[in-house]
């Protein structure tokens, strides 16, 4: 996204409220000292609540995989440390096109960040695995509806997956669902990178969630353990 293109027109910041942010400010904002230091953390999450079609998003990913390459001895490493830099951004969008163009440019910037790297800093080769877990991971974190009320545009309650990783197995994930309005009930109100000086855990206590407060009276899915890198495969238990 460019940084003229503020508006896509006057109809829709009238219906919508809908302004985009220049890189410069989304730059500006992400270079605050308490905002870095969370992106320097591989497994701080970031929420936007308020993703339009991704400029806060792509940017911190791009950061994120920057730290997940430092944090990262070989390309093996670093198949692994990026998709737990992807698996911890969100994202909340109100307008069908917009979510689209954000799950385009999220897998874009993920791919073209993630294989630079792999080939530049790593002589490594692209793993196809890598590229289709986080096309499911993108999928699953960046939801179409209504930040305020919990509900996507069908009026069902938004539903976001934790992708927990194992103590003492780098390589292994659990891939949990929650419903957005459990999580804030649990855990108080949650960071924004527009909004608020300071991020907070976004899945903060959710070890603590029984049964119900999981399924809110819905049925959701039981994956099984595997590895980061067969995330696409999508298994359940």
């Amino acid at each position: 996204m460019s940084d003229e293109k503020i508006i896509k027109s006057a109809d829709r910041v009238k219906n919508h409220g809908e302004v985009f942010t220049p890189k410069r400010v989304v730059d500006l904002m992400l270079d605050q000292p308490e905002i870095t230091a969370k992106i320097n953390d591989l497994h701080a999450t970031f929420l936007e609540p308020s993703a339009g079609e991704g400029a806060f998003l792509t940017e911190l990913l791009k950061r994120k995989l920057k730290v997940a390459a430092k944090q990262s001895k070989t390309a093996s490493a670093f198949n692994t440390n990026a998709l737990v830099a992807l698996s911890t951004l969100y994202g909340i969008e109100y307008l069908e096109d917009n979510v689209e163009m954000l799950v385009m440019n999220m897998m874009m910037t993920f791919t073209q960040t993630y294989s630079r790297i792999t080939v530049d800093d790593f002589k490594g080769r692209v793993n196809d695995h890598v590229l289709k877990s986080a096309q499911v991971i993108i999928r699953a974190n960046m939801a179409q509806g209504d930040t305020l009320k919990g509900i996507t545009d069908t009026g069902a309650p938004i539903v976001f997956s934790e992708w927990q990783a194992v103590n003492g197995q780098p390589s292994k994930v659990r891939r949990m669902e929650y419903t957005f309005e459990s999580i804030l009930n649990q855990s108080g109100p949650t960071g924004t990178v527009q909004h608020s000086s300071q991020q907070l855990d976004l899945f903060a206590g959710t070890e603590d969630f029984d049964d119900a407060k999981q399924e809110d009276d819905i049925s959701l899915p039981q994956y099984a353990l595997c590895k980061w890198t067969d995330i696409y495969k999508q298994e359940l238990e």
